[in-house]
This record gives C-alpha cells, sequence and structure tokens, in this order.
C-alpha cells in the first residue's frame, strides 16, 4: 500500500488562502479510485504548514492517477515542500486507539 507523507510551507499570511484553494481539489481528489485517503490541512501548530497524507490500494492505482493528471500544484504560494512516499507491507490497528 503507498502512502505519501509531508508538508508544504508557505508563508503564513498564505496559508489559509492556499488551504481553501486546495478545498476543490481535495473534493475532486478523494473520488479517485483506489484512493483510501487524501487529507490536506492547516497545521495546527506551525502557521507557516500545510500537512498532507494520501493512502492508496496499490501502486498501480497511484500510478494510474498521476498518469491522468490528478496530482495537484501550489504554485507560487509554495516555499518548501518535504513530501515522500512510503511502501507499506502490513497494516494492522494501533492497540487502544480503534473504536467502533
Amino acid at each position: 500500500m503507498p502512502i505519501i507523507a509531508g508538508h508544504t510551507e508557505v508563508d503564513p499570511d498564505d496559508r489559509d488562502e492556499a488551504v481553501a484553494f486546495m478545498r476543490d481539489l481535495l473534493t475532486r481528489a478523494r473520488d479517485a479510485p483506489a484512493r483510501l485517503d487524501l487529507v490536506i490541512i492547516a497545521d495546527s501548530v506551525d502557521p507557516t504548514r500545510i500537512d498532507n497524507s494520501e493512502r492508496w490500494e496499490s501502486q498501480e492505482a497511484l500510478d494510474t492517477a498521476r498518469s491522468n493528471g490528478t496530482g495537484f500544484e501550489q504554485g507560487e504560494a509554495m516555499l518548501s515542500v518535504s513530501v515522500a512516499e512510503y511502501d507499506i507491507a502490513d497494516v494492522r490497528p494501533c492497540s487502544g486507539t480503534t473504536r467502533h
């Protein structure tokens, strides 16, 4: 299972506008086939940071989404980007945190 996680740094005066700009993209991107989760959110502690994470069913699904242009660019608002892709071999609930 591929997971993409990281953050983007923006000028604190531009952060709320950048997050709002991504709202439409986020809504559409969540409908991508085989995308399990997508979060883009203003960090609650650092006013320059926008956190993001994505979970995909498979590498093939992620590659297909990328080839279909469902990626995203923030352009000028980005001061730096620190995002990485992880290959996860096993998934299990966190002990003591699962509620139904």
